[in-house]
């Protein structure tokens, strides 16, 4: 690599710390002049690269709302899916103590002994307890 008379070096570590820049090719020294009211060429900043950045930090906001409205969507239809369990679960109680309510009465279970067979005491005996 060679190393001209004037050349700054740039990149991570512009300076090397512990010996002298090394000059392969000899050439005189010349004065440096002075920039007074000048100005440097600028580095432009890499437009490409920023664009792209902001493209894939839309997109990746788009990706998280996207997965955040599909969430708040499924969550939505697993309380619809309960609600109807629950109404189902409702009217299967309501049927269920209509059931006892019929099913439970004097004249009820006297209908189903005589369905079975059974017949209807003539003399009532009444046994006393101790």
């Amino acid at each position: 690599m060679a190393v001209y008379q004037g050349a700054r070096p740039t990149g991570l570590f512009p300076v090397r710390l512990g010996r002298p820049a090394a000059r392969t090719l000899e050439a005189p020294a010349l004065p440096r002049r002075r920039m007074h009211g000048t100005v440097r060429a600028r580095r432009h900043s890499n437009r490409v690269g920023i664009i792209l950045g902001g493209i894939v930090i839309a997109f990746l906001l788009a990706f998280f709302s996207l997965a955040q409205t599909m969430r708040v969507s499924a969550t939505g239809y697993e309380i619809d899916r309960l609600a109807a369990t629950h109404d189902q679960l409702a009217a299967q109680q309501r049927q269920l103590v209509s059931d006892l309510n019929r099913l439970g009465g004097v004249s009820a279970i006297r209908k189903q002994a005589i369905d079975l067979g059974m017949t209807p005491l003539t003399n009532v005996l009444v046994v006393p307890t101790h």
